[in-house]
Protein backbone atom coordinates (compact mmCIF):
# COMPACT_ATOMS: atom_id res chain seq x y z
CA UNK A 1 0.00 0.00 0.00
CA UNK A 2 2.90 2.40 0.71
CA UNK A 3 4.24 1.89 -2.79
CA UNK A 4 0.82 2.57 -4.28
CA UNK A 5 0.44 5.74 -2.18
CA UNK A 6 3.83 7.02 -3.39
CA UNK A 7 2.81 6.34 -6.97
CA UNK A 8 -0.46 8.21 -6.48
CA UNK A 9 1.55 11.16 -5.21
CA UNK A 10 3.86 11.00 -8.20
CA UNK A 11 0.88 10.91 -10.60
CA UNK A 12 -0.65 13.97 -8.98
CA UNK A 13 2.73 15.76 -9.05
CA UNK A 14 3.11 15.14 -12.80
CA UNK A 15 -0.44 16.24 -13.54
CA UNK A 16 -0.12 19.30 -11.37
CA UNK A 17 2.88 20.37 -13.45
CA UNK A 18 1.71 19.37 -16.92
CA UNK A 19 -2.10 19.35 -16.81
CA UNK A 20 -3.00 16.44 -19.11
CA UNK A 21 -0.81 13.35 -19.62
CA UNK A 22 -1.46 10.10 -21.48
CA UNK A 23 -1.63 6.75 -19.71
CA UNK A 24 1.28 5.54 -21.84
CA UNK A 25 3.43 8.53 -20.83
CA UNK A 26 2.64 7.99 -17.14
CA UNK A 27 3.52 4.31 -17.47
CA UNK A 28 6.89 5.20 -18.98
CA UNK A 29 7.73 7.75 -16.30
CA UNK A 30 6.63 5.54 -13.43
CA UNK A 31 8.25 2.44 -14.97
CA UNK A 32 5.12 0.35 -14.63
CA UNK A 33 2.63 -1.10 -17.11
CA UNK A 34 -0.21 0.92 -18.61
CA UNK A 35 -2.67 -1.41 -16.85
CA UNK A 36 -1.05 -0.58 -13.49
CA UNK A 37 -1.49 3.13 -14.18
CA UNK A 38 -5.14 2.56 -15.10
CA UNK A 39 -5.67 0.77 -11.77
CA UNK A 40 -3.90 3.59 -9.92
CA UNK A 41 -5.93 6.39 -11.48
CA UNK A 42 -9.30 4.65 -11.05
CA UNK A 43 -9.80 5.48 -7.34
CA UNK A 44 -8.51 9.03 -7.91
CA UNK A 45 -11.05 9.47 -10.71
CA UNK A 46 -13.80 7.93 -8.57
CA UNK A 47 -13.09 10.53 -5.88
CA UNK A 48 -13.20 13.31 -8.45
CA UNK A 49 -9.51 14.19 -8.15
CA UNK A 50 -8.77 13.23 -11.76
CA UNK A 51 -10.66 13.22 -15.04
CA UNK A 52 -10.11 10.36 -17.52
CA UNK A 53 -10.18 11.22 -21.24
CA UNK A 54 -9.63 8.72 -24.05
CA UNK A 55 -6.28 7.29 -22.99
CA UNK A 56 -5.21 10.31 -20.94
CA UNK A 57 -5.87 11.80 -17.51
CA UNK A 58 -5.90 15.32 -16.12
CA UNK A 59 -6.59 17.11 -12.87
CA UNK A 60 -10.26 17.83 -12.22
CA UNK A 61 -11.06 21.50 -12.67
CA UNK A 62 -8.38 21.96 -15.30
CA UNK A 63 -9.01 19.01 -17.59
CA UNK A 64 -12.00 17.63 -19.39
CA UNK A 65 -14.10 20.78 -19.15
CA UNK A 66 -13.17 23.03 -22.08
CA UNK A 67 -13.33 21.60 -25.63
CA UNK A 68 -9.60 22.20 -26.07
CA UNK A 69 -8.83 20.06 -23.03
CA UNK A 70 -11.10 17.31 -24.31
CA UNK A 71 -9.22 17.40 -27.61
CA UNK A 72 -5.99 16.94 -25.67
CA UNK A 73 -7.27 13.45 -24.89
CA UNK A 74 -8.08 12.53 -28.49
CA UNK A 75 -5.34 10.42 -30.13
CA UNK A 76 -3.20 11.46 -27.18
CA UNK A 77 -0.74 8.56 -27.46
CA UNK A 78 -0.05 9.40 -31.12
CA UNK A 79 0.39 13.08 -30.24
CA UNK A 80 2.84 12.20 -27.48
CA UNK A 81 4.91 10.17 -29.95
CA UNK A 82 4.85 13.00 -32.48
CA UNK A 83 5.82 15.53 -29.83
CA UNK A 84 8.84 13.50 -28.68
CA UNK A 85 10.02 13.12 -32.27
CA UNK A 86 9.59 16.82 -33.05
CA UNK A 87 11.36 17.77 -29.81
CA UNK A 88 14.38 15.76 -30.99
CA UNK A 89 14.79 18.28 -33.84
CA UNK A 90 15.36 21.07 -31.32
CA UNK A 91 18.69 21.83 -29.65
CA UNK A 92 19.33 23.73 -26.46
CA UNK A 93 19.41 27.46 -27.18
CA UNK A 94 17.19 27.26 -30.28
CA UNK A 95 14.28 29.58 -31.00
CA UNK A 96 10.80 28.31 -31.88
CA UNK A 97 7.45 29.71 -32.92
CA UNK A 98 4.50 27.49 -31.96
CA UNK A 99 0.86 28.01 -32.86
CA UNK A 100 -2.04 26.91 -30.71
CA UNK A 101 -3.09 23.28 -31.06
CA UNK A 102 -3.21 20.10 -29.05
CA UNK A 103 -0.18 18.58 -30.78
CA UNK A 104 1.91 21.72 -30.31
CA UNK A 105 0.83 21.73 -26.65
CA UNK A 106 2.13 18.17 -26.36
CA UNK A 107 5.33 19.35 -28.05
CA UNK A 108 5.73 22.04 -25.39
CA UNK A 109 5.54 19.32 -22.73
CA UNK A 110 8.16 17.30 -24.60
CA UNK A 111 10.47 20.34 -24.56
CA UNK A 112 10.43 20.88 -20.78
CA UNK A 113 13.91 19.39 -20.37
CA UNK A 114 15.46 21.60 -23.04
CA UNK A 115 17.44 24.63 -21.93
CA UNK A 116 17.67 28.30 -22.94
CA UNK A 117 14.90 28.13 -25.53
CA UNK A 118 13.34 31.26 -26.99
CA UNK A 119 9.65 30.49 -27.61
CA UNK A 120 7.20 32.70 -29.49
CA UNK A 121 3.57 31.63 -29.21
CA UNK A 122 -0.04 32.74 -29.07
CA UNK A 123 -0.96 29.86 -26.73
CA UNK A 124 -1.32 30.51 -23.01
CA UNK A 125 -1.08 26.75 -22.42
CA UNK A 126 2.31 26.57 -24.17
CA UNK A 127 3.48 29.70 -22.40
CA UNK A 128 2.60 28.27 -18.97
CA UNK A 129 4.26 24.97 -19.81
CA UNK A 130 7.63 26.40 -20.85
CA UNK A 131 8.04 29.76 -19.13
CA UNK A 132 10.63 29.87 -16.36
CA UNK A 133 12.08 26.42 -17.04
CA UNK A 134 15.81 25.88 -17.53
CA UNK A 135 16.49 29.43 -18.64
CA UNK A 136 13.72 29.39 -21.28
CA UNK A 137 12.15 32.68 -22.34
CA UNK A 138 8.59 32.87 -23.68
CA UNK A 139 7.20 35.68 -25.83
CA UNK A 140 3.39 35.48 -25.51
CA UNK A 141 1.82 37.51 -28.29
CA UNK A 142 -1.18 39.76 -27.65
CA UNK A 143 -4.54 39.77 -29.35
CA UNK A 144 -8.13 38.66 -28.86
CA UNK A 145 -8.34 35.95 -26.19
CA UNK A 146 -10.22 32.74 -26.96
CA UNK A 147 -11.50 31.11 -23.78
CA UNK A 148 -11.78 27.66 -25.40
CA UNK A 149 -8.24 27.23 -26.70
CA UNK A 150 -6.53 29.77 -24.46
CA UNK A 151 -5.08 31.34 -27.61
CA UNK A 152 -4.57 34.96 -28.66
CA UNK A 153 -5.76 35.58 -32.21
CA UNK A 154 -6.56 38.33 -34.67
CA UNK A 155 -4.70 40.93 -36.77
CA UNK A 156 -2.65 42.21 -33.81
CA UNK A 157 -1.36 38.70 -33.11
CA UNK A 158 -0.38 38.17 -36.74
CA UNK A 159 1.38 41.55 -36.87
CA UNK A 160 3.31 40.76 -33.69
CA UNK A 161 4.39 37.37 -35.07
CA UNK A 162 5.77 39.01 -38.20
CA UNK A 163 8.45 40.77 -36.14
CA UNK A 164 10.17 37.49 -35.20
CA UNK A 165 12.60 35.21 -37.02
CA UNK A 166 13.09 31.77 -35.45
CA UNK A 167 14.98 28.53 -36.01
CA UNK A 168 11.87 26.34 -35.99
CA UNK A 169 8.37 27.36 -37.08
CA UNK A 170 6.01 24.60 -35.90
CA UNK A 171 2.29 24.47 -36.56
CA UNK A 172 -0.48 21.96 -36.02
CA UNK A 173 -3.08 21.23 -38.71
CA UNK A 174 -6.80 20.67 -38.87
CA UNK A 175 -6.38 18.69 -42.08
CA UNK A 176 -3.70 17.81 -44.60
CA UNK A 177 -4.09 16.50 -48.14
CA UNK A 178 -2.68 17.00 -51.62
CA UNK A 179 -4.46 20.39 -51.50
CA UNK A 180 -2.15 21.50 -48.68
CA UNK A 181 -2.25 22.19 -44.96
CA UNK A 182 -5.67 23.39 -43.77
CA UNK A 183 -7.47 24.65 -40.68
CA UNK A 184 -11.09 25.25 -39.69
CA UNK A 185 -10.71 28.74 -38.26
CA UNK A 186 -9.65 31.69 -40.47
CA UNK A 187 -7.86 33.47 -37.61
CA UNK A 188 -5.93 30.34 -36.62
CA UNK A 189 -5.00 29.79 -40.27
CA UNK A 190 -3.77 33.37 -40.60
CA UNK A 191 -1.61 33.01 -37.52
CA UNK A 192 -0.24 29.67 -38.74
CA UNK A 193 0.85 31.35 -41.98
CA UNK A 194 2.66 34.03 -39.99
CA UNK A 195 4.39 31.35 -37.92
CA UNK A 196 5.60 29.52 -41.03
CA UNK A 197 6.86 32.76 -42.55
CA UNK A 198 9.00 33.35 -39.46
CA UNK A 199 10.90 30.08 -39.56
CA UNK A 200 14.19 28.94 -41.04
CA UNK A 201 12.75 25.41 -40.72
CA UNK A 202 9.00 24.94 -41.32
CA UNK A 203 7.40 21.97 -39.58
CA UNK A 204 3.88 20.56 -39.33
CA UNK A 205 3.05 18.21 -36.46
CA UNK A 206 -0.17 16.26 -36.92
CA UNK A 207 -1.52 12.78 -36.33
CA UNK A 208 -2.87 10.51 -39.07
CA UNK A 209 -6.52 11.27 -38.27
CA UNK A 210 -5.97 14.53 -40.20
CA UNK A 211 -4.76 12.80 -43.39
CA UNK A 212 -6.71 13.23 -46.63
CA UNK A 213 -9.29 15.47 -44.97
CA UNK A 214 -10.42 18.93 -45.95
CA UNK A 215 -10.99 22.01 -43.80
CA UNK A 216 -12.41 25.47 -44.39
CA UNK A 217 -9.20 27.47 -44.89
CA UNK A 218 -5.95 26.56 -46.60
CA UNK A 219 -2.91 27.57 -44.57
CA UNK A 220 -0.39 26.81 -47.30
CA UNK A 221 0.37 24.37 -50.12
CA UNK A 222 2.44 21.32 -49.22
CA UNK A 223 5.48 23.04 -50.73
CA UNK A 224 5.13 25.67 -47.99
CA UNK A 225 6.47 23.23 -45.38
CA UNK A 226 9.68 21.25 -45.12
CA UNK A 227 8.93 18.54 -42.55
CA UNK A 228 5.82 16.63 -41.52
CA UNK A 229 6.07 14.78 -38.21
CA UNK A 230 3.38 12.15 -37.74
CA UNK A 231 2.93 8.70 -36.22
CA UNK A 232 2.21 6.50 -39.27
CA UNK A 233 3.21 6.68 -42.91
CA UNK A 234 0.77 8.68 -45.04
CA UNK A 235 -1.42 6.79 -47.49
CA UNK A 236 -0.11 6.41 -51.01
CA UNK A 237 -1.79 9.44 -52.61
CA UNK A 238 -0.75 11.81 -49.82
CA UNK A 239 2.74 10.30 -49.69
CA UNK A 240 3.17 10.95 -53.41
CA UNK A 241 1.99 14.55 -53.05
CA UNK A 242 4.37 15.14 -50.14
CA UNK A 243 7.27 13.65 -52.10
CA UNK A 244 6.48 15.84 -55.10
CA UNK A 245 6.46 18.90 -52.81
CA UNK A 246 9.82 17.75 -51.35
CA UNK A 247 8.40 17.46 -47.83
CA UNK A 248 10.42 15.17 -45.55
CA UNK A 249 8.15 12.87 -43.53
CA UNK A 250 9.33 11.84 -40.06
CA UNK A 251 7.51 8.85 -38.56
CA UNK A 252 7.52 9.04 -34.77
CA UNK A 253 8.49 5.80 -33.08
CA UNK A 254 6.51 4.29 -30.22
CA UNK A 255 8.20 4.19 -26.85
CA UNK A 256 8.78 0.59 -25.68
CA UNK A 257 6.18 -0.50 -23.16
CA UNK A 258 7.40 -0.46 -19.56
CA UNK A 259 7.13 -3.60 -17.47
CA UNK A 260 6.01 -3.43 -13.90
Amino acid sequence: MDRLSKRHGRILEILGREGTVTIAELAGRLEVSAETVRRDVRPLADRGTLVRMHGAVGLAGSAGEAPFQRRMGENATAKQRIARSAAALVRNGDSLALDTGTTTSFLARALTRHERLEIVTNSTDIARTLAGRNGNRVHLLGGRFGADSGALLGPDTVEAMQKFRVDHAVISAGAISSDGVMDYDPDEAAFARAVLASGRRRVVVCDSSKFCRSALVRVCPLAGIEILVTEVAPVEALAAALAEAKVAVTIAQARPAAAE
